[in-house]
């Protein structure tokens, strides 16, 4: 049985004419560039997060990089990160000439741990740097605890971004991410829940000076007059092709969502007397880009991983070091109490196929086979 970690071909199978018909219309206006699918997208995105302003971009990290410089981040800025989560919420950081400090993570959720965050802060401070911003990830597609997290930030006189790149579209007590944070990003990236077929990215807020930033620093940092930039920008622009067949996708979404809920319950029935499953928190609502185990212990991995690919189902581990741990990161400030969580959850952390195009006679056989 050949199994897909993540079935891309299923999906596009189901909307291929529409598809086609959506890039050929790119082609037949020529367009290519900020075409009127881009802001076709923006305006739907928008309406679907609850967001006031969504803005696409070239890929999830300048997203990041751009909510950062709206909100005028920049020397001697702490931002707190986690460190179990992919590099692209640490590396834009130094980008605008902040800092990042790490926070670790809760043990059920792999989320930002809001303790973790008070301690990092106060250290910080004490480093002679200032508390500027927190990026929380809604990590596996799985919102952060962001009333706790804001309340933070908001005593702290701190901006918070949420990282959504996995999570978009997850509901967090009647929200949905995007209309959570001050400002929240996205990606668009293949594998993620929604993503197109190349790079892309947005950013959504309420802030309407924000999005005015964001709309001039994506374009070289534009004015009124297309040569005469009033600020140093980026060029992070979404291709018109990427942005029609988000469209397309985008219509199909909240039923892949629900989708993806069943195929995770599936997984939860029959694993939780073997494997500590995810934790989904009362009126948390996750889109499921990933579903994680944590297992018993570090030796415990190499062997399932080794019995699952002799049976065909493929792995992933999200994510073996965390950043506080890697060559680039090592020498930037974190909680003072140590990142043990997420320095253990590493080891032990282990990932299998999720998409909503998930047969159920295909899932039983990945169950059967890490099944002991």
């Amino acid at each position: 049985m050949s199994i897909a970690f993540i079935d891309l071909p299923a999906q596009q199978a189901r909307i291929r004419t529409r598809l086609e018909s959506a890039i050929a219309r790119v082609l037949d206006e020529g367009a290519y560039i900020m075409g009127p699918q881009v802001k076709e997208l923006e305006s739907q995105l928008a309406q679907f997060s609850g967001a006031k302003h969504c803005l696409s971009c070239a890929n999830g990290t300048d997203a990041l990089q751009l909510a950062l410089m709206a909100l005028k981040i920049g020397p001697n800025d702490a931002v707190f990160v986690p460190s179990f989560t992919f590099a692209a919420t640490a590396e834009v950081v130094p980008y605008v000439n902040a800092t990042p400090v790490f926070v670790d993570c809760l043990p059920d959720t792999f989320n930002m741990d809001p303790e973790s965050l008070k301690r990092a802060i106060l250290h910080a401070r004490s480093e002679g740097l200032r508390p500027a911003c927190v990026i929380p990830v809604d990590l596996f597609g799985l919102p952060a605890d962001y009333d706790a997290i804001m309340a933070i930030a908001r005593e702290n006189d701190m901006y918070v971004i949420g990282d959504s790149a996995q999570g978009f579209g997850g509901m967090y007590k009647g929200r949905m991410t995007g209309s959570i944070a001050d400002v929240t990003t996205t990606s668009f990236f293949p594998a993620k829940p929604l993503g197109c077929y190349g790079d892309g990215g947005a950013v959504f807020t309420d802030n309407d000076e924000v999005a005015s930033l964001i709309e001039s620093y994506r374009v070289h940092g534009k004015g009124s007059h297309k040569y005469d930039n009033e600020r140093i920008g980026l060029n992070s622009r979404l291709d018109t092709i990427q942005a029609a067949i988000l469209i397309e996708k985008l219509a199909l979404y909240a039923e892949e969502i629900e989708k993806r809920q069943v195929v995770a319950k599936t997984y939860n029935e029959a694993l939780s007397a073997h494997y500590a499953v995810p934790v989904v928190p009362e009126g948390l609502v996750s889109v499921w880009a990933q579903y994680t185990l944590l297992l018993a212990s570090e030796a415990d991995r190499a062997p399932l991983q080794a019995r699952a690919k002799e049976a065909g189902v493929p792995t992933a581990v999200y994510y073996p070091l965390p950043l506080h741990q890697q060559t680039a990161y090592s020498a930037f400030p974190q909680d003072p109490d140590g990142l043990k969580v997420s320095e253990d959850v590493a080891k032990r952390v282990l990932s299998l196929p999720m998409h909503p195009y998930l047969e159920r006679d295909t899932q039983e056989h990945i169950i059967s086979a890490i099944t002991p």
